[in-house]
């Protein structure tokens, strides 16, 4: 092995990255929320239409077949005064923490879907991989398909005839073996900055799943902006389990 694959493959290690542990699933006014259960996700964003929670790594939005816990669990303690319980305008995946918006109303959840059926809504995510590019700045064009086994289960793969998968990237910092990446998709495909990223060479750290080795994953939906009326947006905080690894690349809190 030579001294860069070893500096890769020891990164999350040397890094000490813990956190919560992978799931084994499948796959008017803006105001900070204030009161509410010490176990519900933090609420970045409030008003009449729409909430922006914090989503923690680990906590599924839906319940899949296996059961355990999800955010729907959570659903009914974050109406805050409206009749029916929240519902999520888009996905995230289970060990993918930060921004995730949710409509308060039917109409509302209407709207947010033509939103980001039609890519209007703008997201960052920051993600730390192993290696990463010799360029400071670039974009991934590269569709996705979706393959199933009965050994592995399904993921997702890189195929001439998938559906389109746009992401740009820009390096944000660099540590030893590692890169702080923010990450601006285009599309919003399953698993598609985890997908981009190994297929150009460097895995995000902690996604076991598509090459980048144990712990946990390091990818935030950091920001994201809505373009209503007024327009909206709203940026998590860095979680726990990614400040060793942002800091290796020169993040400061």
């Amino acid at each position: 092995m030579n001294k860069r694959s070893a500096a890769l493959s020891n990164a999350p290690k040397r890094l000490g990255l813990r956190g919560p542990a992978p799931s084994r699933r499948g796959g008017g006014g803006a105001h900070p929320g204030s009161s509410r259960p010490a176990s519900l996700p933090s609420i970045l964003l409030r008003d009449d239409r729409l909430l922006i929670i914090d989503k923690p790594a680990g906590l599924a939005v839906h319940a899949g077949p296996r059961g355990g816990p999800s955010l729907e669990d959570l659903l009914p303690a974050l109406a805050l005064g409206k009749r029916r319980p929240p519902q999520p305008a888009h996905r995230l995946d289970t060990d993918t923490a930060g921004c995730l918006v949710l409509g308060r109303s039917k109409p509302a959840l209407a709207m947010l879907g033509a939103l980001f059926a039609g890519q209007l809504a703008q997201k960052t995510y920051w993600a730390v991989v192993q290696g990463g590019p010799g360029a400071s700045a670039g974009r991934i064009d590269a569709p996705l398909a979706k393959r199933s086994s009965a050994a592995e289960g399904w993921r997702m793969v890189v195929d001439r005839e998938g559906q389109p998968a746009r992401t740009a990237w820009e390096v944000m910092g660099r540590g030893e073996g590692v890169t702080w990446l923010a990450l601006r998709p285009a599309t919003g495909r399953t698993h598609q900055l985890r997908v981009h990223c190994a297929h150009a060479g460097w895995p995000i750290l902690g996604d076991a799943r598509y090459g980048g080795g144990a712990g946990a994953m390091q990818l935030l939906a950091r920001a994201i902006s809505l373009p209503l009326d007024p327009p909206v947006a709203a940026e998590a905080p860095v979680p726990r389990h990614m400040i060793a690894a942002l800091t290796a690349c020169g993040w400061r809190a």
